[in-house]
């Protein structure tokens, strides 16, 4: 798949997780108005790709947005994978894993909330935090995060064998930035649903957590299943950078409509003589 202009910029690379910052624009509009814009136009060429992309039923697309506490995953699913027709969308987001899923393997509940063939399926955090979360809080043995890589480097190229292009987002915040939003959460009543005291837990352990972020992006970005670095601090680029790489990616798809198993003039003249 060839790379395009927001991919090539937003490719993590040289395990350097921070090659691109939380505030940076590489790439695209540099205010929110103009993103605004181009993300109108994005809007109609991705509903014209998505609608091939879904008629043809032969490839799938994965977004996997993976980020720390108020980096937007929900806001991009809204704004971003807002732009396309619902229909063709499955997303799923992933908590805590429930007892059944506890008894199967980390990649269990994964497989059951893959897209099939035409949908664009979103993943709301993914297999991803079980080498985060799970090596942060010790919740494994070291050993056995290091063989969760390589499950998931297995994994991922086997989807991409079946036919399931991934785009991997890390929606990279800073800390300031995630502390002004824990802020509006809680003064903003209608927000108050949206904040959670465990939070601030993970907030304690942030460094932590980008060590682990730094470590998944570089033992499991491969040619096949890329990691992306999207800037989070401005709500309005990340919804935009988001946009354009699902744009660029089903246009390096190239989804084409199927022929059609019957004859088209024939059947137009019996449906103009019906009555």
């Amino acid at each position: 798949m060839g790379m395009g202009r927001v991919r090539d910029a937003l490719r993590f690379r040289d395990g350097k997780k921070n090659a691109v910052k939380p505030g940076d624009f590489p790439v695209g509009p540099t205010s929110k108005s103009n993103a605004a814009k181009q993300l109108q136009a994005t809007a109609d060429r991705l509903d014209q790709l998505q609608e091939a992309l879904y008629a043809s039923a032969s490839q799938s697309v994965l977004l996997v947005l993976q980020g720390m506490d108020t980096s937007g995953k929900g806001g991009t699913i809204r704004h971003a994978c807002g732009l396309v027709n619902p229909q063709g969308l499955h997303i799923k987001s992933f908590k805590k894993p429930t007892r059944t899923e506890l008894k199967h393997d980390f990649l269990w509940r994964v497989r059951r909330a893959l897209p099939t063939p035409g949908m664009i399926g979103v993943f709301d955090r993914s297999h991803y935090e079980d080498v985060l979360i799970a090596k942060v809080d010790s919740l494994v043995e070291p050993d056995e995060v290091e063989k969760r890589y390589d499950l998931i480097n297995a994994f991922e190229q086997e989807l991409a064998d079946s036919g399931v292009v991934l785009i991997k987002c890390f929606l990279n915040i800073s800390r300031e930035e995630q502390r002004k939003r824990l802020i509006a959460r809680l003064e903003r009543p209608e927000k108050h649903w949206k904040y959670n005291p465990a939070d601030l837990d993970a907030r304690s352990k942030w460094d932590d957590y980008q060590d682990a972020y730094a470590d998944a992006l570089t033992r499991c970005d491969t040619d096949t299943a890329p990691w992306f670095v999207v800037p989070s601090d401005h709500k309005w680029y990340r919804n935009w950078a988001v946009s354009q790489l699902l744009l660029e990616t089903l246009e390096s798809m190239d989804p084409q409509y199927p022929e059609p198993s019957f004859d088209v003039e024939e059947e137009l003249k019996r449906v103009k003589a019906a009555n």
